[in-house]
């Protein structure tokens, strides 16, 4: 048998973090078991559908890495994968169940179902459909809504990959619509329609549908079709654990951590360890990784909780992972195109990866550095107050030019190979160990970067060549006359 999943979102607004764990586990499965993933689009609510979901949604997934064999920009040998183009069968659906005495056109108006309810209510006991049927059904003619006739009331059992054995009672089963007025299938019947035609054998959800399978149980049976696979997921739960995360919790478009410089690999691997367990103490796994150790049977029955920081954790650790010229694909993004432009021009680019790569566990973090000037000096030599130079303990100029002059003739004993951060640093460190280390060390920093805060000395003259770097400190030794 040959795996299909699904991942079926509503277009009704951005995707969060739940949405995305859904579509991951279904995708996992599916490459792990060398089946499909189809992305269907769920929008037979069409009050709630805003404009450019459906896009968003691919945006959102592509980015990650979670690609759909049929979606809607693919359709497949089973036609469209967006519910509002495939009308034709749930009518064709809807009608086979009325052939077989299943479905019956809802005779009632609101006022007269209002007034069943608050009767049920006045009486103390459970309002349900089924308890109005009328005795004989009129023919359907599309305008009025369609309900299923629940075949029969009894228990249902079934086998949950993750969760086991469940079962629910009569209580769970009611006659329920399968088609609105409006023309449209309800949730309940469309998704049934669809995985049957779409061959679907295996359903990764939220725990919120285990209370409604009795009523899809009863529908399969009534169409004559096998049930899939149901494997239901933990929910995903506010750090504090307190109660599942939604979007008054803080969930927020995925998208939004794309715009603050987290790596897609970082939120894969994140999103897949919540709720799943790989049976290891390792954390850190490609995508490829996660594809040849994910299964079922690892699945948690036990919410898990997203924590930010834990995401930043994981997502430096991706970083660190990264080749410099990866690295600096994603920098450019956050880089300005004048630092960019201007570092790149002076060949600096490669030499500040491992500069960069240290100090940052998100790539926003760059264009944060960026816009406070912490490149700016890199590429062209600062303009600062002569007074910038003096140390706090010592300030008077010329004692203040006479230690950066041994600091120039101590760098100009290396030679072009031996130009690195800690061969410098090893030339000049021992002076300023004699003489003090603020006294040697602040000038020689703020020559070369002209800034109170910034990198040491040695990284800086690293960076950027010995050429450049005793050039620096000549200018600032005519500074201090």
């Amino acid at each position: 048998m040959k795996v299909i999943t699904r991942f079926a979102p509503s277009p009704t607004g951005f995707m969060h973090i739940g949405g995305v764990r859904t579509a991951l586990f279904a995708y996992l499965f599916a490459k792990k078991n060398e089946g499909t993933l189809i992305l269907r689009i769920e929008d037979t609510d069409q009050a709630r559908a805003i404009e450019g979901s459906i896009q968003h949604i691919q945006d959102s997934l592509s980015w990650l890495g979670i690609d759909w064999e049929y979606g809607p920009d693919k359709p497949g040998p089973f036609g469209s994968c967006i519910q509002s183009e495939r009308m034709d069968s749930y009518k064709a659906f809807a009608q086979k169940l009325m052939d077989a005495g299943h479905a019956y056109p809802d005779p009632y108006t609101h006022d007269e179902i209002t007034a069943f309810r608050e009767a049920a209510k006045a009486e103390k006991r459970p309002f349900l459909f089924r308890d109005h049927r009328p005795e004989t059904f009129s023919v359907w003619d599309g305008k009025a809504p369609l309900r299923f006739k629940v075949p029969e009331i009894k228990r249902y059992k079934w086998n949950d990959a993750v969760r086991g054995e469940l079962e629910a009672g009569e209580e769970a089963l009611d006659d329920f619509i399968l088609m609105k007025g409006d023309g449209y299938p309800t949730y309940n019947f469309a998704h049934i329609v669809d995985d049957h035609l779409m061959g679907v054998t295996h359903i990764f959800r939220a725990d919120e549908f285990i209370s409604s399978t009795p009523r899809f149980l009863s529908l399969y049976d009534a169409l004559g079709v096998p049930a899939p696979v149901f494997v239901t997921l933990p929910a995903i739960l506010r750090d504090d654990r307190t109660k599942k995360l939604g979007k008054r919790d803080g969930a927020k478009d995925v998208l939004e951590y794309k715009t603050e410089g987290y790596l897609p690999s970082a939120m894969v691997n994140y999103l897949a360890l919540i709720g799943w367990n790989p049976g290891t103490d390792e954390e850190i796994f490609s995508k490829d990784e996660l594809i040849q150790r994910f299964s079922v049977d690892q699945i948690q029955k036990s919410g898990g909780a997203f924590n930010e920081m834990k995401l930043k954790w994981f997502n430096r650790e991706h970083i660190l992972k990264l080749s410099s010229d990866e690295f600096l694909k994603h920098a450019s993004l956050f880089l300005s195109k004048e630092t960019y432009t201007a570092l790149n021009k002076k060949n600096l680019l490669e030499s500040l990866v491992p500069l960069m790569r240290e100090r940052i566990q998100t790539f926003s973090e760059l264009k944060d550095m960026d816009e406070a000037g912490e490149f700016s000096f890199y590429a062209e030599a600062p303009t600062y107050p002569v007074s910038g130079l003096l140390p706090k303990d010592d300030t008077d100029k010329q004692r203040t030019a006479t230690r950066l002059k041994q600091v120039k003739s101590l760098l100009n004993t290396l030679n072009d190979s031996e130009w690195h951060d800690q061969k410098i640093k090893e030339v000049v460190w021992p002076y300023a160990e004699e003489k003090g280390r603020g006294l040697v060390l602040w000038p020689f920093r703020f020559t070369l970067s002209g800034r109170g805060k910034s990198p040491d000395p040695f990284t800086i003259a690293g960076v950027i060549g010995k050429k450049e770097t005793i050039t620096r400190i000549e200018d600032a030794i005519r500074a201090l006359g």
